[in-house]
Order: C-alpha cells, then sequence, then structure tokens
C-alpha cells in the first residue's frame, strides 16, 4: 500500500467533487424513494403470499 500515492489520489477526488444543485438533489431523492417505496412494496407483497400459503402464517 502506497501511503502518499493514496492520499494524493484522495485530495484529486475531493477536488473534483462539487455540491451538487437543489434540482440534481431533488431528483436523486425522488429515485432513491421510489426505490424504498419499491422494495417496501416488494416485501409487503411477498409478506402477503407467505400468509396464504399452507403453513406460512404464524
Amino acid at each position: 500500500m502506497d501511503v502518499p500515492y493514496d492520499l494524493t489520489s484522495y485530495v484529486r477526488v475531493l477536488k473534483m467533487a462539487t455540491t451538487p444543485t437543489s434540482q440534481e438533489f431533488f431528483q436523486v431523492s425522488k429515485i432513491a424513494g421510489a426505490g424504498i417505496l419499491l422494495v417496501g412494496l416488494l416485501g409487503f407483497i411477498i409478506g402477503g403470499i407467505m400468509l396464504l400459503l399452507p403453513g406460512g402464517g404464524l
């Protein structure tokens, strides 16, 4: 592991990074929220199917 090389690459990445505009932030937030809702809905559907199957309920 070459520590000076690693540090310079980290500094280079930090210099290139910029804060997102509000439009970019809201777009990413909407996409992330949609993904969370999709995963939750999928879990809800799988849970419902498991309750309907014989022996699937508690």
